[in-house]
């Protein structure tokens, strides 16, 4: 049977016809559009911080940019709700005025938790959901290893907290993971190095290895061989004009074995990996050496992410990098080792910043995530130079209390970004106080002692000399400080009134109560309205050391004016460190002091604001294409283990929903 002139087979249905679907394209929202904040539904009981992200409403990336002003083919997408920001921007917004640039910080870390990062979120809610103002926040990207350990999260709690709160803590766009790669390939570049010049002992050989002739006998250097070249003072740029002289200075690092630097990372908490032995692979013997792992917020190509202004500029920080000494005692960089350029090729996306939300809407800034007892502790110089531009007040953080992230702040990322702030808002508890105070020990998973949840005026007096000495700390660099209050439920009006009186006595501008954690951005207006006011005073903005005193008198100025200690003793080895580092032409670098981040002093049982201490540097340790020195007080580990029952236990994910649960 025909049907219109074609022939149909018995049993086979015609096939249908194909008809165009109809492609109805989204029209991007306009740049400069209107902020339309988020409405927040408040529960009482306030439930857990994932259940409160996940009923979050999101508003789509390319609305979050076109309210700041970003062009969308200034962003990289990362699915609907987050992207990265290109470089470019800057270029582009290279003229207009910067923003109100305010640095978060607190006392000193209890257990009992002072919610920083909620204060933070709290803070940016209250001013651009609730007061028209035009706000970002910047924070870090936090590591795996507290997440899935003992911390939990740090996208702030509650009803203030950024999201996709999944995202944020786990891979978000992979940064922690290039760092990792780039780390590792710079410890393998260094051990392969090694092990190829011992078993090439000929000068010559080593150098045709690394600038073989091609067929026609011509040899070419690479752009990191020119680099390294340079550095030798050996102006030449075809190998075979080398002499026999150069070739061996060129092409011999000489590597000492003990002056082995470079470690591996790993984003997890993993102790059994604190130490160990490499090279012990048939192929490798003979070669065997100890090594370690820190964790990959500790690398130091984390803290040139965070401390670096441009691409041009990570290559040049990457390249400084020393791994390793000679056994002239000169430094080995990673630019002598090759290897430099191809950590700029895993790191050339890490370098842009990560484009978030809130919980209300406003615009957040993820990026870089150094952790602040080990490291300096903030998030991306790149980060704060585009939210400047983009916002009128611009909310960021420093990683544990004031007398570590905020010094650091300061005096290394202020330095290396020119950026001066115009605020310190300081967050307080009165449980935390309390704890300062004498208070008795809290036990995860046991109730809180009657001290915390009564009435105690006389136990709060005790701790609140913490609050006081971080209050004039931040005053020591010419900053005007708002004290944030963060207020639990057995608060009492009396307790926080002390509280207010004695910071505004200690020299805060103003103390003024938050409930951003149950109430959202609401709770916070006070808070929003005392730094907006406060931000139109005048400060006079200073570093607490200038970088040409010696390495000993920049420690000593730390210990002295910042923790109050009566001294500082060195080990053998920190007395040699110093004078070698010296002698290198280190000695003018910031510094970037590592100790515990629960007490002034370096034993982390002492609560407080204690006197009549000395401190210990033990060590002390170089990132110089990050840019600072690094003593070690006391003993500190650069990779934390985990507890006997981590908070992996609670995360999962819902089978049927897709959902992650217990996260938090």
């Amino acid at each position: 049977m025909a049907t219109k002139g074609k022939s149909v087979k018995k049993g086979v249905k015609a096939a249908p016809k194909k008809v165009a679907k109809k492609v109805v394209k989204r029209a991007a929202p306009k740049v400069g559009s209107a902020f339309q904040p988020t409405k927040l539904r408040l529960l009482r009981p306030v439930p857990s911080d994932i259940e409160i992200a996940q009923a979050g409403k999101l508003k789509p990336i390319l609305q979050i940019a076109a309210e700041l002003g970003i062009k969308e083919n200034e962003l990289e997408l990362f699915g609907p709700y987050k992207a990265k920001i290109k470089l470019e921007v800057l270029d582009r917004l290279a003229k207009r005025k910067n923003g109100k640039y305010i640095d978060v910080t607190a006392i000193t870390p209890t257990p009992l938790g002072e919610g920083k990062t909620t204060t933070t979120v709290g803070l940016s809610q209250a001013l651009g959901a609730h007061l028209n103002k035009k706000v970002m926040t910047v924070i870090r990207q936090p590591s795996q290893g507290p997440t899935f350990g003992i911390k939990g999260g740090a996208a702030g709690g509650g009803y203030s907290q950024i999201i996709p709160m999944e995202d944020f803590n786990l891979h978000l766009t992979g940064d922690i993971h290039a760092i990792t790669a780039a780390h590792n390939l710079c410890a393998a570049a260094l051990d392969a190095r090694m092990m190829h010049e011992r078993n090439t002992p000929e000068d010559e050989k080593l150098f045709n290895a690394l600038c073989p002739p091609d067929k026609k006998g011509n040899r070419k250097f690479s752009p990191s061989m020119l680099r390294r070249l340079k550095r030798l003072g050996i102006n030449k740029t075809d190998p075979n004009d080398l002499t026999t002289e150069e070739r061996a200075r060129f092409a011999r690092l000489d590597i000492d074995p003990n002056g082995v630097q470079w470690r591996r990372v790993v984003d997890v908490n993993d102790r059994f990996l604190r130490e160990i032995q490499v090279g012990l692979g048939k192929d490798e013997m003979g070669h065997e050496h100890p090594s370690g792992y820190d964790i990959t917020v500790a690398s130091e190509i984390m803290a040139i992410l965070a401390l670096t202004t441009s691409l041009s500029d990570m290559r040049d920080r990457l390249g400084r990098m020393v791994v390793a000494v000679n056994k002239k005692g000169e430094a080995v960089t990673a630019e002598d080792l090759g290897v430099a350029g191809a950590l700029t090729v895993l790191m050339k996306d890490a370098i842009k910043p990560n484009l978030m939300q809130t919980l209300e809407g406003t615009p957040a800034m993820v990026h870089a995530g150094p952790f602040a007892n080990i490291a300096h502790g903030q998030s991306s110089i790149i980060a704060d130079k585009i939210a400047l531009k983009m916002a009128d007040y611009v909310i960021t953080e420093s990683g544990f209390g004031a007398d570590i992230g905020m010094e650091k702040f300061m005096d290394i990322k202020c330095r290396y970004s020119g950026l001066v702030p115009n605020l310190v808002v300081l967050v307080a508890t009165v449980r935390a106080l309390k704890m300062h105070g004498g208070g008795p020990k809290v036990v995860a998973g046991k109730p809180l002692a009657p001290e915390y949840t009564d009435e105690n005026l006389e136990l709060l007096k005790k701790g609140l000399p913490n609050m006081v000495q971080h209050i004039e700390n931040a005053l020591k660099f010419g900053v005007n400080v708002v004290v944030a209050v963060n207020s639990f439920a057995t608060d009492t009006k009396a307790e926080v009134e002390l509280v207010r009186e004695t910071a505004i006595k200690a020299g805060a501008m103003d103390a003024v109560v938050s409930r951003h954690w149950m109430e959202g951005g609401k709770g916070a207006i006070a808070l929003a309205e005392a730094v907006v006011k406060a931000c139109e005073k005048p400060s006079k903005f200073k570093f607490l050391y200038p970088l040409n005193m010696s390495v000993k008198e920049k420690i000593e100025t730390i210990a002295l004016e910042i923790y109050r200690a009566d001294g500082v003793d060195y080990t053998p080895e920190a007395e040699a460190k110093i004078e070698t580092f010296t002698k290198l032409g280190f000695g003018d670098l910031p510094l970037c002091m590592a100790k515990t981040h629960l007490s002034f002093t370096d034993k982390a049982d002492q609560k407080g604001a204690p006197r009549g201490f000395r401190i210990t540097i033990s060590d002390i340790r170089a990132s110089v294409g990050a840019g600072f020195l690094y003593p070690l007080l006391g003993t500190m580990r650069t990779m934390p283990g985990l507890p006997t029952r981590p908070v992996f236990y609670d995360v999962d994910l819902d089978l049927k929903t897709g959902k992650v649960v217990g996260l938090f």
